[in-house]
């Protein structure tokens, strides 16, 4: 199934990371806080594109609680808001 996002929305996959405590034990999904970082996949139509330069393949940073969660053959992604995005990281 193909999602193209509509008007200033993107479609992002959340970048899963694996947590552990000091200890080395690793943390199950329902005790770590949802990530904030991303990796855009889709861009619908965005009308200032020099204020919001987000391309497919950026990784950003979004606010905890924006956008919308959806699954897409099993795997989870967020339609968001372009204004919702915070930071891109570049690496």
């Amino acid at each position: 199934m193909k999602v193209i996002p509509l008007g200033e929305r993107l479609l992002i996959k959340p970048i899963k990371e694996e947590k552990k405590t000091e200890g080395g034990i690793v943390l199950p999904d329902s005790a770590k806080e949802k990530p904030m970082k991303a990796e855009v996949v889709a861009v619908g139509k965005i009308e200032d594109e020099e204020k919001f330069d987000i391309k497919v393949g950026d990784k950003v940073i979004f606010s905890k609680y924006a956008g919308t969660e959806i699954k897409i053959d099993d795997e989870d992604y967020i339609i968001i808001d372009v204004n919702d995005i915070l930071a891109k990281i570049e690496e």
